[in-house]
């Protein structure tokens, strides 16, 4: 190998099976070699089965590229010959090889001190070996993993446009969002560039170093914090060996998770066929099949052209059924406008406690959990207010930073919830840290829906979490008709009913003999009824 990485100039490698065959040969650039990825062991307690053996012309020992692919390949050892002249004799051998744990700084493998090429044969390589992997598998016995959950490691990029509090809030959201989905987030990862690499969004070094990240945590997923293209996310996938989805998929995930009537799943499903269409690949004319018919020529329709048209056909069927909703949806809105009876819509950021406050009101069961997106589907309730007048309280999904187009599009007939509604109750957990990027993230929804000029009263919820004086009142000049409440023990839902009877400007009389709240609660008796 010396001798001819001397005669060509360039590095030469070979990796060689535990029967001693030599099963790749790689020649390398001058001063550079990349050694082939071998995908067949995922086990952490087991080796690959191979070891690489390189020879630089001119000498060197091992570079990170080299240490790179021994991680990525889980290679038994790799070996480096270091000579000043293409003689074996000379030369020093350095040895590299796994840990069996990481160090504390990340590292996963470790370099040896060079020995002479007398010593390197002297070395009984195999005895040290059976060690080696008893030692990985002790470690990982010792290491308890639960592989029914998805273990992930989140990316972020930061670009000069975000400040580091933006990217750590959009970072603590992801790892909130994975939470939802019920996966385990093992580590963060931000990388600060000028602008996003267009092949893989991160930079190669980041790529590296994920790659090592990932294998020494055991993940199974890598969740990168922004919509990425499908080329980005192909050449992510091959380069990690790992499956990698963006936000856009995660929230996917989540709302298929939580739709729960037809109507949600419907609009889900629609979004998320949207979304994987352009993702489909297909591989190649193995996948064809020849067309019917007298006279065809070359390969027929490919599978991958089948899947899209029938994605596409199943697209054209979801969006008539979801054109049929919104015309139900509009007839119900007719017949309520005909009754006189004012229709309020709660909307908000997402775990803001708008199905909490809706509860506490109306008495409606809806469940309410402290996750993301806890519900989807929008429900209905009557509500009696101070006055007397009734009123239709609506609870519709959350609002999120950068919601995904695709939900925008699929979920308009939920939407329209809050275009039709008379008057929207904008819930805000006040006690959140970053709670003005929420009231930025909801406004600007409410402008793409073009219903940002309607009455609104802003519930400033969470109150019983011990909020600042001062940072209420910091929050009331941001937000129209604010109320400080809270839907979980009831503090200031009486302000905010009859700012909410101000707003929908109602003149309906109780019905005699009936005080509005029978039971002391708001919700009254009309807790019990749907619309």
């Amino acid at each position: 190998m010396l001798q001819a990485a001397w005669e060509i100039e360039r590095p030469v490698g070979v990796l060689v099976d535990r029967a001693g065959k030599v099963t790749h040969v790689v020649v390398g650039h001058p001063g550079a070699i990349e050694l082939p990825a071998l995908r067949k062991r995922e086990a952490l307690a087991r080796l690959s089965g191979w070891r690489g053996i390189v020879a630089h012309p001119g000498g060197g020992a091992l570079g990170r590229k080299e240490l790179v692919a021994l991680a990525m390949n889980r290679l038994d050892a790799l070996v480096a010959l270091d000579s000043d002249s293409p003689r074996a004799s000379s030369a020093d051998v350095w040895l590299a090889h796994l840990l069996p744990v990481a160090e504390p700084d990340g590292t996963v493998w470790r370099v040896r001190e060079p020995v002479s090429f007398k010593e390197a044969l002297a070395f009984d390589f195999g005895e040290w070996l059976t060690e080696l992997e008893g030692e990985m598998g002790g470690a990982v016995v010792g290491r308890a993993v639960d592989t029914s959950v998805e273990r992930a490691l989140l990316v972020g990029v930061q670009t000069p446009d975000l400040s580091d509090e933006q990217v750590h809030e959009s970072m603590a959201e992801l790892a909130e969002l994975a939470r939802t989905a019920g996966a385990e987030t093992l580590d963060q990862s931000i990388q600060k560039r000028r602008s996003p690499n267009p092949a893989t969004h991160i930079g190669s070094g980041k790529v590296e170093e994920l790659a090592l990240r990932t294998r020494e945590l055991g993940a199974t997923l890598v969740v990168v914090d922004t919509e990425l293209s499908p080329s980005q996310q192909f050449k992510l996938e091959d380069a990690l060996d790992l499956k990698v989805i963006d936000r856009t998929q995660l929230i996917l995930d989540i709302f298929a998770q939580r739709a729960q009537t037809r109507e949600g799943k419907l609009q889900v499903e629609l979004a998320q066929l949207k979304y994987n269409l352009p993702r489909l690949r297909g591989v190649g004319l193995a996948m064809s099949r020849l067309g019917g018919g007298i006279g065809t020529r070359g390969p027929g329709e490919t599978k991958l052209e089948t899947d899209k048209r029938r994605i596409h056909q199943r697209i054209a069927h979801l969006e008539a059924e979801v054109e049929q909703i919104k015309k139900h949806r509009s007839a119900q809105r007719k017949s309520r406008t005909k009754r006189g009876i004012p229709q309020i819509a709660i909307m908000g950021y997402t775990n803001a406690g708008k199905s909490t406050l809706l509860n506490r009101l109306t008495q409606a069961d809806v469940l309410a959990e402290n996750k993301l997106f806890a519900t989807l589907d929008p429900v209905t309730r009557r509500l009696r207010l101070p006055g007397g007048a009734e009123v239709l309280l609506t609870d519709t999904v959350g609002f999120i930073q950068r919601l995904p187009t695709q939900l925008v599009a699929a979920f308009r007939a939920t939407l329209e919830e809050v275009t039709e509604a008379d008057v929207l109750l904008h819930v805000l957990d006040a006690s959140h840290p970053n709670v003005e990027e929420h009231i930025r993230a909801v406004n600007e929804i409410l402008q793409d829906l073009e219903v940002g000029e309607k009455p609104a009263v802003t519930a400033l919820n969470k109150v019983d979490a011990g909020i600042e004086p001062e940072r209420l009142e910091n929050l009331r000049a941001l937000v129209p008709m604010p109320v400080a409440v809270s839907a979980l023990t009831g503090e200031g839902l009486l302000d905010l009913l009859a700012a909410l009877e101000a707003e929908a400007r109602v003149e309906q009389p109780a019905p005699p003999g009936e005080p509005p709240f029978p039971d002391g609660t708001p919700a009254g008796r009309f807790a019990q009824g749907g619309a």
